[in-house]
């Protein structure tokens, strides 16, 4: 701002006539510096409110207000629910701890089986699973966190909730349609990307592949999704709500280390920099980029050069099928020798 301010207070300095005194410390000077200051402030402020409002740029609460114009609420934060196996019967209502978090049981489901919902809600309570500390007064019963029965998900933040805002004012969703039935997926709390495939098995039949905010696959979410188009869908159609096929990504390659980064730091780096690559990928191509893979091996820091760069076994692009999403498999970086050493 403070270019700005100088700008206009010279501008209005500009204007005062000639013969009378303008330098810093007079009382003209003075007089307009505070003027200039505040203006050149409002003008930053308005520059900021624009940004505010228009969907492209809008965040936290205003994104909330410019989308719900168009009847777009951003999803909340959900809890995980999760099987508990207990070596005893318990009450429902007996909480159980892990890793800090605690679960509390709602149902049970077999002699020692039952339903628990994590307290806190988001992703965090589907992570961890094993040996749980009692919460409640349950001596002698040590229970298990297993299976994950309806998977937790993080409120939705702006770039997915932006995402999912731009489908529904660029693809018209009316009468069931295919971008009807992508609108209701994303809607479903845990939701990160969908498929829609119109007619799949024959006429009046849907098939929806659904991912989940990490653009990875779960194995409730299409329950979940489910359940929810049903309550929705036109009379008549009949809908499949199913998980994409894994397509893995193996890699194989002999680098060249610069000697800023251990061998392993590199392969954790490169790792992380694919699994980006392949989840932006998710649903909107139908080939994996050898050269892409490639240029982000060379861009891994303490990389300086590779060879023999191999991506499932071959030298070419990979082909994604339209049912299939790519996902990280194996990286096997050799280390076949590091700048400045013998």
């Amino acid at each position: 701002m403070s270019s700005a301010y100088e700008e206009i207070l010279q501008e209005m300095l500009s204007r005062v006539p000639s013969d009378v005194e303008k330098r810093e410390g007079s009382i003209i000077y003075d007089a307009l510096a505070p003027c200039a200051y505040f203006i050149a402030q409002m003008e930053f402020q308005l520059e900021n409110f624009t940004d505010l409002v228009l969907p492209d740029t809008a965040i936290a609460e205003y994104l909330d207000r410019a989308a719900a114009a168009y009847g777009l609420v951003r999803k909340e934060a959900t809890k995980a629910v999760r099987k508990i196996e207990t070596t005893a019967f318990v009450d429902i209502g007996t909480r159980w701890g892990i890793n800090g978090l605690t679960y509390t049981i709602t149902r049970r489901l077999g002699d020692t089986m039952y339903e628990a919902e994590c307290d806190t809600a988001g992703e965090e309570g589907n992570r961890f699973t094993g040996l749980m500390q009692p919460i409640s007064n349950v001596a002698g019963i040590t229970a298990n966190l297993t299976d994950i029965v309806s998977a937790g998900a993080d409120e939705e933040s702006d770039d997915a909730f932006r995402e999912r805002f731009y489908v529904r004012v660029r693809l018209p969703a009316t009468s069931g349609n295919a971008d009807h039935y992508l609108a209701w997926a994303l809607e479903v709390p845990g939701t990160g990307a969908a498929k829609v495939f119109p007619l799949d098995s024959g006429p009046g039949s849907v098939t929806v592949l659904v991912l989940d905010s990490n653009k990875e696959i779960s194995a409730s979410l299409p329950n979940d999704v489910a359940a929810y188009i049903e309550t929705v869908r036109p009379i008549g159609a009949t809908v499949t709500v199913a998980s994409p096929e894994a397509l893995l990504i193996n890699i194989t390659a002999d680098i060249t280390l610069d000697g800023t980064q251990t061998l392993s730091e590199v392969e954790d780096a490169y790792g992380d920099a694919v699994d980006t690559f392949l989840k932006d990928a998710a649903f909107n191509t139908y080939r994996i980029s050898y050269a892409k893979l490639g240029s982000l091996l060379l861009d891994t820091p303490g990389v300086e050069d590779f060879e023999d760069f191999q991506v499932n076994s071959s030298i070419g692009n990979v082909a994604v099928g339209g049912k299939q999403v790519a996902v990280r498999g194996t990286i096997e970086l050799t280390e076949v020798s590091t700048l400045g050493t013998d």
